[in-house]
């Protein structure tokens, strides 16, 4: 199982309405709108990177106010 948290850039007053699409998505277990330099940040899970890629592109991305993300995947050293 790959997890990974997603720093999400949106339109301005979109964020609340970007993470409510976005946590009925499949494989995002959660969404929250926050300040500071990202709107939204999600944490997600895939069985392997190629799938964690595959959400990330293919749903996430194509909701409508999102401008930009950052897929940072979790390591456990």
């Amino acid at each position: 199982m790959v997890q990974a948290y997603i720093l999400i850039q949106t339109e301005v007053g979109k964020a609340a309405e970007v993470a409510g699409a976005i946590s009925s998505i499949t494989g995002v277990t959660q969404a929250e709108d926050v300040t500071g330099p990202y709107d939204v940040i999600v944490r997600a899970e895939a069985n392997n990177v190629d799938e964690l890629g595959k959400l990330v592109v293919a749903q996430i991305q194509s909701v409508e106010g999102i401008t930009r993300t950052l897929t940072c995947p979790i390591v456990h050293i």
